[in-house]
């Protein structure tokens, strides 16, 4: 019965001792899973948001792009000269100026202009383009279309219903004076090939 009672509580102490050594080691593992899913996460955080700016970066390379890509094709591929001088036009993004584009793709557009009311000088393109006019007050170097068949590009301002085309940006108020002030004339208008 001595041997019994020596044998159970060997035991005891045996299932004890294990049982003090089991519980740290599963903590650790539990601990040891815990971090790992926590740096998972982050890792997938990471890369996410790495994702999101990628996309919202290529996005706006994408749009400048094309935003660029529009303006430089307008600028680019319609020239204006008067008389002699070429003049740097930035032009509207308008259906007024897709047909003025049109109007020239095969050849120059040459237009006679007159003198008019002393801020303008105004001549007809030979055929109606499509308008959006609304009230507008001009200035020194701005083109406009009146009435859907004329060209005007003003070296004085005046105020009244037009579909702008475009406006003229290499030249001051005064060298508008001088270039269109000065009696009639004539404004090539091109595409560049």
């Amino acid at each position: 019965m001595k041997t019994i009672a020596i044998l159970m509580t060997c035991m005891l102490f045996t299932l004890s001792g294990c049982k003090g050594q089991t519980a740290p080691a599963v903590e650790a593992k539990e601990s040891t899973s815990m971090q790992s899913e926590a740096r998972n996460t982050e890792a997938i955080n990471e890369t996410s948001e790495t994702a999101e700016q990628a996309v919202e970066g290529e996005t706006a390379v994408s749009a400048d792009t094309d935003t660029a890509h529009e303006t430089e094709e307008t600028e680019m591929l319609l020239q204006m000269r008067i008389g002699d001088t070429n003049v740097t036009v930035d032009w509207e993004q308008n259906e007024s100026v897709e047909a003025l584009k049109t109007l020239c793709q095969d050849r120059p557009l040459t237009i006679r202009m007159s003198m008019y009311g002393g801020f303008e000088q105004v001549g007809s393109i030979g055929q109606s383009l499509p308008r959006k006019d609304s009230r507008t007050t001009t200035e020194a170097g701005d083109i406009v279309l009146y009435s859907g068949d004329q060209i005007v590009v003003f070296y004085g301002s005046n105020s009244w219903a037009y579909t702008r085309l475009g406006h003229i940006r290499d030249k001051s108020a005064q060298e508008m004076a001088e270039l269109l002030g000065n009696g009639d004339g004539t404004i090539t208008i091109n595409t560049e090939h």
